[in-house]
């Protein structure tokens, strides 16, 4: 139930004593909004503590609902008294009288009704005042919360470099280096001579890599060097021609 909204200028010191007292008592004074407040204004909840307002101009720990939140003595009033309600007597049935006796000389008068005793049911407590709904929780806690900054959020990691991959290749002949960071291409494969594929594999502790690697360098070693046997045959029979071809002249 939204109670309607009040002009109260706040809570003044003889009342805040006096609520200190009712703490003390063991008791929870009703208390209500007032403009101040914004818009809860109206509302009505339980004073729970009081803190140091030294400390905070906020030290009214107000129970709204299922919220306890600080308020300062502006924000708040105290609740108005609920007014009792009324209730009519009851009306007693008429008490029926006692019969004469038949052979009496005079009738004994009958007794007049004694008159009518009705006590009106008990009015509520004085500081009886309706709970808030439960649903104005949420209007509660948006009010204490507007304004306050939000919390930074915490640094993104900074993302990690993309992997490198170093290829170290053979094909047709030819051995080639190429390099990679993730699906960049950092450089195109290019040929390197077979010592700088042996020394690159050299430092590699891997069982049977070196020797492979060894095998087709020797392999390319003596395919060079037939070929050049055959060269210089060749060669030697160019400069034979050459040199009879000089004597003839």
């Amino acid at each position: 139930m939204v109670a309607a909204r009040t002009a109260a200028k706040g809570l003044s010191t003889v009342e805040l004593e006096q609520i200190r007292d009712t703490l003390a008592a063991g008791r929870k004074p009703k208390v209500v909004f007032t403009e101040q407040a914004g818009q809860i204004a109206g509302q009505v909840g339980q004073v729970v503590a009081l803190t140091d307002p030294e400390l905070s101009d906020e030290w009214v720990v107000v129970r709204f609902g299922r919220d306890e939140l600080p308020f300062s003595p502006a924000d708040l009033a105290i609740a108005p008294k609920a007014a009792p309600v009324k209730r009519a007597p009851a009306v007693p049935a008429p008490r029926e009288e006692s019969p004469v006796p038949a052979l009496s000389v005079a009738a004994a008068p009958a007794e007049s009704p004694a008159p009518p005793t009705s006590s009106p049911e008990p009015a509520p407590a004085a500081d009886a005042v309706a709970e808030p709904a439960a649903t104005a929780d949420a209007p509660a806690t948006e009010a204490k919360t507007a304004g306050k900054p939000a919390k930074k959020a915490a640094p993104a990691k900074p993302k990690p470099p993309a992997g490198l991959t170093v290829t170290l290749a053979y094909a047709d002949g030819e051995w080639t280096v190429a390099a990679n960071q993730g699906a960049k291409a950092l450089a195109k494969p290019y040929v390197i001579k077979a010592g700088e594929a042996l020394k690159m594999v050299a430092m590699l502790d891997v069982p049977g890599v070196h020797e492979a690697v060894e095998e087709i360098v020797s392999a390319a070693r003596a395919e060079a060097e037939t070929q050049a046997e055959r060269l210089r045959a060749e060669l030697a029979e160019i400069e034979a021609r050459l040199a009879e071809l000089r004597e003839a002249e």
